[in-house]
């Protein structure tokens, strides 16, 4: 069990990894070298004369190879430790009695972006470089306890048959948003709206797309463990 543990993280954890790492580069790391030209003055919108325009382009990432090396390694060992965590759960899926496919690796893997990005992001979207938000500390906790009420509620929609699970399921989903995450009460930030809102979207699509990998990878392996 443990060899079969250490194979399924280790392999599926790279693999989506460096993928995660490549769409990255390609989708959401352009949108970043560009807001950080606000950040540090050489671009700017709502210039002097009042005009809402500015120009529209990012520097080419092949402009800083070895910081793009740097972002595909801590993919890799930030994925291994996520599919640490999902082969553990798929041992224990599998003690009480589920069997491991890819279809179920890949209900894993959404759910895993659920958590971990796209749920935390409804109170608290993630933000380009010059963007000023709350405290670090109070915005880190809520986080942490976002993703944790966000996987209790998931396990309990997935696994838990009894009644009150439709009770305490959406209680754990919704009480993060409902506490809400630290705020400002002002507006900050250099980048154009229009570069803020599609960073957003990006991100959340590589998110799914990653998560998506890392589950039918992870339950691949796991599986072809099982049948060595």
């Amino acid at each position: 069990m443990l060899r079969q543990i250490l194979t399924s993280a280790v392999f599926a954890g790279v693999a989506a990894g460096v993928l995660a790492a490549l769409f990255q580069l390609w989708l959401v790391v352009p949108l970043i070298m560009e807001a950080e030209l606000f950040e540090s003055g050489q671009r700017v919108h709502f210039a002097t004369d009042g005009s809402t325009q500015s120009d529209r382009s990012a520097p080419s990432v092949w402009a800083e190879p070895l910081r793009h090396v740097y972002t595909i390694g801590f993919s890799a060992v930030t994925f291994t430790a996520y599919a640490f965590f999902m082969v553990a759960g798929f041992a224990l899926a599998a003690r009480a009695g589920h069997v491991i496919t890819l279809h179920r690796g890949l209900a894993w893997g959404l759910c895993g972006a659920i958590a971990v990005v796209i749920a935390p992001a409804v109170s608290m979207p993630p933000e380009l470089p010059g963007a000023i938000g709350a405290e670090v500390g109070p915005r880190q906790m809520w986080y942490l306890t976002c993703v944790i009420l966000t996987m209790l509620g998931l396990v309990q929609i997935a696994f838990d048959k009894r009644p009150r699970a439709l009770i305490t399921a959406p209680i754990f989903l919704l009480v993060p948003h409902i506490i809400g995450a630290p705020q400002l009460d002002t507006y900050f930030g250099v980048a154009p709206a229009e570069l803020a809102s599609e960073f957003v979207a990006r991100v959340m699509g590589v998110a799914l797309i990653s998560w998506a990998l890392l589950g039918l990878f992870t339950a691949y392996f796991w599986t072809r463990s099982e049948e060595a």
